[in-house]
């Protein structure tokens, strides 16, 4: 039988608020990270790009990309899961799910939606001027 790999977190806390708002703001980003990306990460497939190594501790550090809109993208930046693998004890260790702001700000209250993308309270100017932006460069 082949070892599976188990989770463990660096905040667990924190990575469950992030877990959270990525559900209520992005189901189709958690349903791909709980349904597909989790089982082939405890079989031991890694997921996403290498973003680094370390020789001494026998780690690897990944960055996954999830599936988000092209618009959501391009206003907050892309929905990634960060995880290091160690790979002699057979741990994958979740530190967190970018952009960190828009989904802690998500989990704290509730965001505004403007044409189908979620707006920061703190930044709601810069966020509104950005999509209208790039509708009016689409068109």
């Amino acid at each position: 039988m082949k070892d599976l790999y188990v989770f463990e977190y660096v905040n667990e806390n924190e990575f469950k608020k992030l877990e959270r708002s990525l559900k209520k703001y992005n189901m189709l980003a958690f349903k791909k990270l709980y349904f597909e990306y989790y089982p082939q990460l405890k079989e031991g497939k890694f997921l996403g790009e290498l973003v680094s190594t370390n020789q001494e501790q026998n780690t690897q550090t990944y960055k996954l990309k999830l599936p988000t809109d092209t618009l959501f993208s391009k206003v907050h930046g892309d929905v990634c899961l960060h995880y290091i693998v160690y790979l002699e004890q057979n741990i994958v260790m979740l530190d967190t799910i970018s952009p960190k702001e828009i989904l802690t700000e998500g989990h704290q209250s509730e965001l505004e939606v403007y044409k189908g993308v979620m707006v920061s309270k703190e930044h709601s100017d810069k966020d509104i001027f950005k999509i209208n932006l790039l509708n009016m460069i689409q068109k």
